[in-house]
């Protein structure tokens, strides 16, 4: 009979240590999957929906299905091109649906590289010179964003 009660401490104890660990989670304001899901759904349903334009190109890739388009015979160009569009709209999303917004200026950037990657040779010759002028840009935008910041 005296077998049970020590499991049954063991249990406790570690059912105390895991609360312990959820409250220091909480007071240090990290969330777990489920919450942070719940509290922007729009992240995770592009990232899903880049693991399946991930799978479509591969699947197109596979099937042969590339091989007549001139540029995109290489899978990965098409993954990255219709991945930076898919970030991009999540941007406008974010701009134009006011439940989502967000800051949304890493997500321009990551889409636009992701773009650039795609388009890649494509067009060479302009993104030699376009490519400078969006880093610059897009320096000069975060620099301005925080130095017009409100202080709290």
């Amino acid at each position: 009979m005296s077998e049970p009660e020590p499991i049954r401490r063991q249990d406790a104890k570690g059912e105390k240590q895991e609360k312990d660990r959820e409250k220091q989670e909480k007071a240090r304001g990290e969330k777990n999957w489920d919450e942070k899901w719940r509290r922007d759904p729009l992240n995770a349903a592009v990232w899903a929906f880049i693991l399946i334009w991930l799978g479509l190109t591969l699947l197109a890739d596979n099937l042969g299905l590339l091989r007549n388009i001139p540029y995109f015979q290489e899978w990965w160009r098409l993954f990255f091109l219709g991945a930076g569009g898919i970030l991009l709209l999540e941007a406008l999303f974010r701009l134009l649906m006011p439940a989502f917004r967000t800051p949304i200026v890493g997500t321009l950037i990551l889409g636009i590289v992701f773009l650039a990657i795609g388009i890649g040779d494509m067009i060479a010759d302009l993104w030699q010179y376009l490519l400078p002028l969006l880093a610059i840009l897009f320096g000069l935008l975060i620099l301005l964003r925080g130095l017009l910041r409100k202080r709290e």
